[in-house]
């Protein structure tokens, strides 16, 4: 797993010193050049599909974060989780916005919207319009290793989570078997990988964040609400906290309602993807609770020496 997120930091590193050298080269301190936003972005064209274009793109800002949730799967490869989970979460963010921005800048700057809404690859786009070969070759790369990078920590984070679920029983206990040689989960990665080699070559790209998008957005409809609960069960003082935030419940209200609206925006681009997912987790629940959670150890559930939660 170390070796995986090492290959995933050097990959990823280098797409994204090729997206400043791309910043850099077109000179974005002067329009005109080469960059052309008040061209192309005009008081018109500003929101093309209106406000409910950019409730139909929230699904897309919810994706950005799943990339970034992914750290916590790395918790046990590192000697202090408390220390840097939250170093390593807030370096992936700022990252990921400031490439987000940088990337957004130019090629909404070469390219007109019209196009923007249909590329998949605006990067190698804009380094081909630069008329450099050079950027063109060293933009095609870096499109080619981030894909690899996304695809590689997709594949690595969920083969941790079917990891987990199997040490805890809540899957199969086929799936927690480590790899004895490299103490990889090789057989999740297995199972996972062809799955992912499907929505690759099967499905278009809106469609497979879109799937990726759905059980993120279900987890965060559930940890919102969860949050609530959790406080009222184990009040302030009960418990020791490492971290007590002052504005609650606001960041879980605000938490919900996004989800509410990111499922809406999922619903005017995606519905036959939303419903599928809804049948899929519905068929699911029902394995769960009529078969697999008679082997879950339940007693290993709760081990914590906690007080018995209010109302129980």
């Amino acid at each position: 797993v170390l070796m995986t997120l090492n290959v995933n930091f050097v990959i990823t590193a280098v797409a994204y010193i090729s997206i400043v050298i791309l910043f850099f080269s077109v000179s974005p301190w002067t329009q005109g050049a080469v960059l052309k936003l008040n061209e192309l972005v005009t008081p018109g064209n500003a929101l093309p599909y209106g406000w409910i274009g950019v409730i139909a793109a929230f699904q897309f800002g919810i994706w950005y974060y799943l990339g970034i949730e992914g750290t916590t799967q790395a918790a046990e490869e590192v000697r202090s989780p408390a220390r840097s989970l939250p170093y390593g979460t807030m370096a992936g963010m700022i990252t990921l916005l400031i490439a987000a921005a940088m990337t957004w800048y130019v090629c909404a700057s070469m390219m007109p919207w019209e196009y923007l809404g249909i590329t998949y690859y605006p990067l190698w786009d804009a380094g081909k319009l630069t008329g450099s070969p050079l950027l063109e070759n060293l933009l095609f790369v870096a499109t080619l290793l981030a894909a690899m990078a996304s695809a590689n920590g997709c594949i690595n984070d969920a083969a941790r989570a079917w990891f987990s679920l199997g040490r805890d029983r809540y899957l199969p206990t086929w799936f927690s078997a480590v790899h004895p040689r490299y103490r990889t989960p090789y057989r999740s990665i297995l199972f996972l990988l062809p799955i992912a080699l499907a929505f690759a070559f099967i499905a278009d790209l809106n469609q497979a964040i879109t799937f990726s998008i759905l059980s993120g957005v279900l987890q965060y409809t559930f940890m919102s609400i969860n949050i609530i609960m959790f406080r009222k069960k184990w009040p302030l003082g009960s418990i020791r906290r490492g971290y007590t935030h002052p504005f609650h419940p606001i960041p879980a209200i605000v938490l919900f309602c996004l989800c509410v609206v990111t499922f809406f925006a999922i619903f005017l681009g995606f519905g036959s993807q939303l419903i599928a997912m809804v049948a899929f987790y519905f068929l699911i629940s029902l394995w769960f609770h009529f078969y697999r959670y008679k082997f879950v150890r339940r007693g290993d559930q709760f081990t914590m020496p906690w007080p018995k939660p209010q109302g129980y």
